[in-house]
């Protein structure tokens, strides 16, 4: 394990570099809204022993300070990249988001599409969520939504960030898998189905997506399911070493 600390301009950003390359893309792990790397303390170890996986504190979370930048998925990015040139991780990357990271890490695949090979989506905040869940949902459950953006950036902020990814979608051939949580806390049946859909309708994007739904899982597959989530992040392994393999071949 490599520990890194970087000060980033005015603050500091915390990340943790397992396993090695061996010829095969570096896989970053972004968390959800107010979590950080321990939250895939199930996930990592396993993926190390295949290639090298980038952990990290989003500002203001886990071992990183606060940043003055606005919280927004733009911004998040940008630190990550710049993070992620300090420590000299160069692509290309398989990204995998959980909740809000999915937003962050479908952004970085659409502005960056030359750097990444895959994408592992677990249970990511789409960006209709607003528009299209949330006015399903109890009144109890709006009030408790909004009053939890406390820990990162306030609900405008995350509001923007869905308006980024919005207005910045494209059509691709990424390798994509979406995981949704098929055992959604305080969810009714047909709220259930709905977010299922939602989630699957992430794939409109791409030519070459998988949908998988974790039955036995609530928000945090990684933690209810972690196999699960191993096995999809190491499908995409395995197929990006097939492409590069090919890649390699026609150069010769």
């Amino acid at each position: 394990m490599n520990d890194c600390r970087f000060n980033l301009k005015s603050f500091h950003m915390e990340c943790k570099i397992y396993g090695e390359l061996s010829g095969l893309p570096t896989v970053i792990m972004d968390a959800g809204y107010g979590d950080h790397s321990k939250t895939w303390e199930s996930i990592y170890p396993a993926i190390s022993k295949m290639t090298q996986v980038f952990l990290y504190d989003r500002a203001g979370l886990g071992g990183s300070e606060k940043s003055d930048n606005p919280r927004t998925s733009l911004f998040m990015i940008g630190e990550l990249r710049e993070l992620l040139k300090n420590k000299n991780i160069m692509p290309p990357y398989i990204l995998v988001g959980h909740s809000y990271g999915g937003v962050n890490m479908r952004l970085f695949a659409n502005l960056y599409p030359e750097e990444i090979v895959g994408l592992a989506l677990i249970d990511s905040t789409p960006e209709d969520y607003r528009e299209r869940f949330l006015p399903t949902m109890s009144e109890e459950f709006k009030v408790a939504y909004n009053e939890q953006f406390t820990l990162e950036g306030n609900f405008q902020e995350f509001m923007e960030s869905l308006e980024q990814l919005r207005t910045r979608n494209r059509y691709t051939d990424l390798p994509t898998i979406v995981l949704s949580a098929g055992k959604k806390d305080h969810y009714s049946k047909e709220s259930q189905a709905l977010w299922n859909r939602m989630q699957e309708d992430i794939l409109r994007f791409t030519t070459n997506g998988q949908f998988v739904i974790a039955e036995n899982s609530a928000h945090y597959i990684q933690r209810d399911e972690p196999r699960l989530v191993i096995s999809i992040i190491e499908s995409l392994i395995k197929s990006s070493a097939d492409l590069i393999s090919i890649q390699e071949s026609e150069d010769i």
